[in-house]
């Protein structure tokens, strides 16, 4: 039980170091959403996760509160991170491209050509 707990706090802490890098990192703002979203989503769970699997192991807690929080953050921090980006694209920031296109903004511009 103890090596399940030393690598879920390992895990966590990598994909939160790895978050906080690609924030400095990264060069867009959607990039940086993602970094900002994704990588502290699984850190933070695998925390969690640990922290659950310790109450368990030494006291024999099984702890509702924590794998509600877990089930919170695995679909809230996602969803946020996606209407971050929304309301970014659509206040005009333009996403870094490099050899590619923006498809939401050609996708957008058909779908009001069709609308019209």
């Amino acid at each position: 039980m103890n090596i399940i707990i030393i690598i879920l706090l390992l895990a966590g802490t990598f994909f939160i170091f790895s978050s906080a890098l690609g924030l400095i990192r990264f060069p867009g703002v959607y990039t940086r959403l993602h970094a900002a979203t994704k990588a502290p989503t699984l850190g933070i769970i695998s925390i969690l996760l640990a922290a659950f699997f310790f109450l368990y192991g030494s006291h024999q807690i099984v702890s509702g509160k924590m794998l509600l929080a877990i089930l919170f953050i695995f679909l809230t921090s996602p969803v946020a991170g996606h209407m971050l980006s929304r309301a970014a694209h659509k206040s005009g920031i333009k996403p870094y491209l490099r050899h590619r296109e923006d498809e939401y903004e050609l996708y957008m511009r058909e779908k009001l050509k069709e609308h019209n």
